[in-house]
C-alpha cells in the first residue's frame, strides 16, 4: 500500500468523478438545486470520501466495510445519472464523462475490495 490514500488510483478516479458530477450538475435547471443536483453531488463526494476514510481505518475489516459503503454511493451515482439522462439534463458529453468515470471507479473499487477480502487471498477458498 502507498503512504497515503492520495496514492490510490481508485481514490483519484473517484475525485475526478465527483468533479465531473459538479460540472454536469452546473448545467441542470435551477429547480433541481435541492433535488437531483444536491443528491448527485453528495453521492459522488461520499464515494471519494469513503475511500479515503477507509484507508485511515485501523483494520482490514473496517477498511472493507467503508469501501462497501463507497460502492453503495457509486450505485447511487449511477442511478442518478440514469435519471438525469432520462430527464434530458446536462449535455451528452458531460453525462458521458460522469458515466464513464463512475464505471471506472466502480471497477477499480470492486478490484480493491476483492483483493482485500481474506477469501481472495487463500488458494484453498478457490477450491470450494
Amino acid at each position: 500500500m502507498g503512504e497515503s490514500f492520495k496514492d490510490l488510483r481508485v481514490w483519484k478516479c473517484a475525485v475526478k468523478m465527483a468533479l465531473a458530477n459538479y460540472r454536469l450538475t452546473s448545467l441542470f435547471p435551477d429547480s433541481e438545486r435541492f433535488g437531483l443536483t444536491s443528491q448527485l453531488r453528495r453521492a459522488g463526494v461520499s464515494a471519494a470520501a469513503n475511500i479515503s476514510e477507509g484507508y485511515g481505518r485501523s483494520s482490514r475489516g473496517e477498511y472493507l466495510q467503508v469501501l462497501c459503503i463507497a460502492r453503495g454511493s457509486l450505485c447511487e451515482v449511477e442511478t442518478l445519472l440514469i435519471i438525469a439522462r432520462e430527464l434530458g439534463y446536462g449535455t451528452d458529453r458531460a453525462l458521458l464523462e460522469a458515466e464513464l468515470l463512475c464505471t471506472a471507479t466502480s471497477m477499480q473499487l470492486n478490484a480493491l475490495i476483492h483483493a482485500l477480502r481474506p477469501e481472495s487471498l487463500s488458494p484453498i477458498s478457490k477450491l470450494k
